[in-house]
C-alpha cells in the first residue's frame, strides 16, 4: 500500500495515492485486456473473462449493498449484516456458510466462514474483513470514483473475492475446486486474545495450501511480505533528591535522562531495514500514573525535583520472527545497562505476527504476474514489505503455506472522509483474481 502511512490500532494503512495517469493507464489496461484475451488464455480461461465482465454492474450494486452498512468494529449488528449479504451470495455459488460468533469469547461480533469442497489442485484459503473504523459515509459515485466509508479498505476486495468466485462458477471451473473464504469481523480492532479471536481463521489455513488476502491493491504490485506489530512499555526509575545535586555520584541522574539515555541507545543501536521502534507516549517527574487500556496518564513533579519516574510506552514493526527476537533481546540489554542511581524495566507483547517472504509467496506472485501479462494488464511485482503493516493474513503465513496480499481493491482515504476506489479496477482485479484462482487449482 504505497502513500501516506496513517497509524491505527491494528496496523498500518497506506493506501495508495492515483493520479489523472495512473487512472488513464489503469483504463487502458481494462480495455486491453479484451483486445488480447484471446492472445494469452485458454477457452476455459476465456469463458471465465467473459463471466466476470458480463458482472460489472452488479459488482457496483453488490459493492454499494454493503458499502451502505454501518459496520464499525464495534457495531456487532452491523458487521453481523454485511456478514449476513456476503454469506447469501456465496451460498448460491455452492458454499456452505456459518457464522462464528465471539461476543462472548473476545467481545466481537464474530466472523463469516464459507466452504466450498472440492479434490482437485491446490486448496484455496481467501482472506477479507466485514468491519471499518469509520462508519455513516454512503456510497455515492463521481465519474470513476466511488466513495463511501469502508469501500477500500475492504469492502472493495471482498466484493472482488466474491465477483472473481462466481465467474469460476458460471464458467464451470469452480468444480470439485476447495476454496475457504473467511471474512474477520475485527480486523480493524482485534478481539483479544488473538489466539481465540484469530481461532477459525487459523483451522481454516490448516485445511488450505494457499491464502491469498485481498487488502488494498497498488498499482503493478502485491504483497509477498507483511511487517508484525508488538508493543513495548517502559518503566524507569531514579533517586528523587533536589536538582542542584543532579550528575553527583549519590543523587545520580534521574528516570528522566536514564530514559532518554536509553531511547537514544535504541534509535543508534538497532537501526536495520524493516525494523521500527517507535516510542508513542512519555511520561515523567516525582508523580506518574499510565493506563495500557487508555494509552496514557498524567504526570508531576517540581522543576529543583529530580525524577523518580519515567513510563514509556511504544510499538515495535518487524518482518520476520527472527527480527522480532533480536530487536526485543537488544532492547532488554540496552535497557539492563544503568546509569547511576537508575534502573528500569521493559516489557513485550506480540500483537500481529508477521507474514515473512517465503519462496512460496513468491511463486504465487509468479502466477499473478503470468494472470496479469496475460490479460494485458502489464507485470505485477513484489512490494516492498517496509510499505505494509499488519493483517490477517499474517496469522496463517507461518512458512507452511504460500501467501499473497495485496490483491483488493485501487482506492485511498482509508479510514477518512471521503474513502474512495477507482471504479475501473474492480473489473481488472476481478479478473485477474478469478484466473488466479484458476491458475492455483487447475
Amino acid at each position: 500500500m504505497v502513500g501516506t502511512l496513517r497509524s491505527t490500532r491494528s496496523g498500518i494503512i497506506d493506501m495508495p495515492r492515483y493520479t489523472a495517469t495512473r487512472s488513464l493507464l489503469l483504463l487502458c489496461a481494462l480495455l486491453g485486456c479484451a483486445m488480447v484475451r484471446a492472445k494469452g488464455l485458454d477457452s476455459t480461461e476465456q469463458r471465465i473473462v467473459r463471466a466476470a465482465d458480463e458482472r460489472q454492474a452488479q459488482s457496483l450494486e453488490l459493492l454499494a449493498e454493503v458499502v451502505n452498512i454501518p459496520s464499525a468494529t464495534e457495531n456487532h449488528a452491523g458487521v453481523r449484516k454485511v456478514g449476513d449479504v456476503f454469506a447469501r451470495e456465496l451460498a448460491v455459488l455452492g458454499f456452505e456458510t456459518r457464522w462464528v460468533g465471539q461476543r462472548a469469547e473476545v467481545g466481537r461480533s464474530g466472523h463469516l466462514v464459507a466452504v466450498h469442497r472440492g479434490t482437485r489442485g491446490k486448496r484455496l484459503l481467501l482472506i477479507g474483513h466485514l468491519d471499518t473504523v469509520l462508519e455513516g459515509e454512503p456510497f455515492r459515485r463521481d465519474g470513476n470514483r466511488a466513495y463511501g466509508t469502508g469501500i477500500a479498505d475492504m469492502k472493495g476486495g471482498n466484493v472482488i473475492i466474491v465477483e472473481a468466485l462466481r465467474a469460476l462458477h458460471a464458467s464451470g471451473a469452480l468444480k470439485d475446486r476447495q476454496v475457504i473464504v473467511v471474512f474477520t469481523g475485527d480486523e480493524e480492532d482485534p478481539g483479544q486474545p488473538t489466539s481465540i479471536a484469530r481461532q477459525a481463521l487459523v483451522e481454516a489455513a490448516g485445511q488450505s495450501d494457499v491464502a491469498l488476502g485481498f487488502e488494498g491493491a497498488s498499482p503493478g504490485v502485491a504483497v509477498v511480505g507483511r511487517r508484525g506489530i508488538g508493543s513495548w512499555r517502559m518503566q524507569v526509575t531514579g533517586r528523587q533528591a533536589h536538582s542542584s545535586g543532579i550528575f553527583r555520584e549519590e543523587q545520580g541522574f534521574g528516570a528522566i535522562f536514564e530514559a532518554a539515555r536509553i531511547l537514544d541507545r535504541f534509535r543508534e543501536e538497532l537501526r536495520q531495514p524493516n525494523l521500527t521502534y517507535n516510542p508513542s507516549v512519555i511520561l515523567g517527574g516525582t508523580t506518574v500514573t499510565y493506563d495500557d487500556a487508555q494509552k496514557g496518564g498524567t504526570a508531576a513533579g517540581k522543576t529543583n525535583v529530580i525524577a523518580r519516574e519515567a513510563r514509556v510506552a511504544g510499538d515495535l514493526r518487524f518482518l520476520t520472527a527472527e527480527q522480532y527476537a533480536a530487536a526485543t533481546e537488544r532492547m532488554a540489554t540496552i535497557v539492563a545497562d544503568h546509569l547511576p542511581q537508575t534502573s528500569a524495566t521493559i516489557e513485550f507483547d506480540l500483537e500481529y505476527p508477521s507474514m515473512a517472504p517465503t519462496d512460496g509467496n513468491y511463486r504465487v506472485l509468479a502466477v499473478l504476474d503470468g494472470v496479469s501479462r496475460d490479460l494485458g494488464a502489464g507485470s505485477v511485482a513484489a512490494q516492498d514489505p517496509g510499505l505494509r503493516g499488519a493483517g490477517d493474513i499474517s496469522f496463517v503465513c507461518n512458512g507452511r503455506l504460500a501467501c499473497l496480499d495485496g490483491l483488493g481493491a485501487l482506492g485511498d482515504e482509508a479510514h477518512a472522509p471521503g474513502e474512495y476506489l477507482e471504479v475501473d479496477s474492480i473489473a481488472v482485479q476481478v479478473r485477474r483474481a478469478a484466473l488466479l484462482f484458476h491458475r492455483l487449482t487447475r
